[in-house]
């Protein structure tokens, strides 16, 4: 899997490789990246990016034609503008997008792009949520984390992916780290904070079960959109004697 991040502020991104997991998915080779400055594809004496819009008012609009020159190099690849009108971005683009070979990501700056070129150029067009950035670096990062993640071989241990958050409209059921006489100690007072007793019987059929009963509550109570959805296919999936 290749990553090609397409920004005027390259060096924003870089860092993010140079540790952990993604560090040693480089290293193996089991991805890669490149940071392209699209200032590169601007014009002398000023190499300007940026110009007014059209329509008057605040703001600078990147222009259609340094994105053009940048964007003619990566056709052959999947090319993700991130942009706040675009279609908030979910697992279930993560886990289709990691069978991709080649993502490009677009990143915005001022008040945009030139929306020609999104027409011209984007395959796909994502948001991270109803909020502004300053630019569009931490989205594409945010995505290519998450898409990263879903590649074989980059997580040491295959088995992480299963049973995550949003997998069946679910969240993820709490998790415990294995105690210590410091952490009773911090708990001693506290009964209301003990770990399940199932959890450490060692039933995996009986803890599979309390974690589904438990990822179930936690989506109702943070997340109670995600829970309406689970309740309608699950209604929408039933055979018709189960319904009636």
């Amino acid at each position: 899997m290749k990553f090609s991040f397409l920004s005027l502020f390259p060096q924003l991104i870089a860092p993010y490789f140079t540790d952990s997991i993604l560090k040693r998915a480089c290293e193996k080779g089991t991805i890669e990246f490149e940071c392209i400055n699209l200032r590169d594809f601007t014009s002398p004496p000023h190499f300007k990016a940026d110009f007014a819009p059209i329509s008057g008012g605040a703001g600078q609009v990147l222009h259609l034609e340094m994105l053009a020159l940048a964007l003619q190099n990566f056709r052959d690849s999947h090319i993700i503008f991130l942009s706040p009108c675009g279609k908030p971005f979910n697992q279930n683009d993560s886990l289709r997008l990691s069978k991709k070979g080649h993502i490009s990501f677009v990143c915005g700056r001022y008040e945009g792009f030139d929306e020609r070129a999104i027409e011209l150029f984007a395959d796909e067009v994502f948001s991270i949520g109803d909020f502004i950035l300053t630019g569009g670096e931490l989205g594409a990062l945010s995505l290519a984390d998450s898409i990263a993640r879903q590649v074989e071989g980059v997580l040491g241990n295959k088995d992480s992916l299963k049973g995550e958050s949003f997998e069946s409209y679910l969240l993820e059921a709490p998790n415990f780290a294995k105690s210590s006489p410091k952490v009773e100690k911090i708990l001693q007072d506290s009964q209301k904070l003990q770990v399940p007793s199932e959890y450490s019987k060692g039933n995996r059929s009986r803890i599979a079960d309390l974690k589904t009963n438990l990822a179930t509550a936690k989506t109702k109570y943070f997340r109670p959109d995600l829970y309406i959805t689970l309740k309608v296919q699950s209604t929408a999936y039933k055979p018709k004697s189960a319904q009636e």
